[in-house]
């Protein structure tokens, strides 16, 4: 339905995913040959893929974000963060809609994104607990990645390694470091959905400005019942002396004497001792 409506109004080639880091090589395809819009079908690994293979190389001065091509998404995941955070609709028929629309009017907007050392990421990242949740659920194959299972994930993680968590220092901008117990970025708000709630942890957080910074300095029950209340509430969470708030950060350094889980838009990287994590503004042009 989505490939027939959508050849209506652009000359479209259709390609289906057949491993991990294919949505990447089609992205960075793409790129190679003047696409001029790349929409992605999926949840938001396959989007992020996608973004990672189109940009440039973090870091790589030679590369040029002029050439890359529109980016559209249509929901195809559980949770689909990014595509809501930009205003489509978590169905997929209802997001075609408003993707056709878009390509009549010629509507785009320019969004910044974040960098998690070598890798871009769309809507959010971040060390400790929540990667540490997003491995449990890795870990469980073939199990569709329900709101439930994550609850269930992020209950028994919270849980089994609480007293062996490493602290993490954190340093945001120039400041001074401070040590805290996990770590999470936004780059838009909200930082993640419950279902049908957002989970708003940095409410001041949006495309156009610098990523956010939400890092308790304790997790202990009272503290995280206490966060998980106002993040789900209308307002979000509010500054708070247990832990460190920021919005419009341009730069995060994180580090642990011991390796700690990273995700990325959802997807485990890897464990680390250090991350940089940096804003990168107008970094692309998404079409909604």
């Amino acid at each position: 339905m989505l490939a027939h409506a959508l050849a209506s109004e652009v000359k479209l080639d259709v390609v289906e995913t057949t491993h991990r880091g294919h949505a990447a090589e089609i992205g960075a395809a793409a790129r190679d040959d003047g696409v001029d819009l790349v929409v992605a079908h999926g949840g938001d690994g396959t989007v992020n893929e996608v973004v990672n293979g189109m940009l440039p190389a973090v870091g790589d001065g030679r590369g040029s974000r002029a050439d890359v091509p529109m980016l559209a998404v249509v929901p195809g995941g559980s949770a689909n963060v990014f595509a809501r955070a930009l205003g489509y609709p978590a169905d997929p028929v209802e997001a075609a809609h408003v993707l056709l629309d878009a390509l009549v009017r010629d509507r785009s907007r320019r969004i910044g994104l974040g960098t998690a050392d070598d890798r871009w990421f769309t809507f959010s990242a971040g060390m400790g607990w929540d990667a540490d949740v997003v491995a449990g659920v890795d870990r469980i194959r073939g199990k569709e990645a329900s709101p439930g299972l994550y609850t269930r994930v992020a209950v028994r993680s919270y849980f089994w390694p609480a007293h062996s968590r490493p602290r993490l220092t954190l340093t945001v901008d120039d400041d001074e470091p401070v040590t805290v117990r996990s770590a999470f970025l936004s780059n838009a708000d909200p930082w993640s959905y419950l279902g049908p709630r957002p989970i708003r942890l940095n409410p001041g957080c949006t495309f156009e400005r610098g990523i956010g910074v939400f890092a308790p300095r304790s997790l202990d029950i009272i503290s995280v019942l206490g966060y998980l209340r106002r993040a789900l509430s209308a307002a979000g969470c509010q500054p708070n002396r247990r832990l460190v708030q920021r919005d419009d950060v341009r730069a995060v350094s994180v580090s642990s004497e011991k390796p700690v889980n990273l995700q990325v838009d959802g997807d485990l990287v890897g464990a680390r001792t250090s991350v940089e994590f940096r804003s990168v503004a107008d970094a692309l042009t998404v079409v909604v």
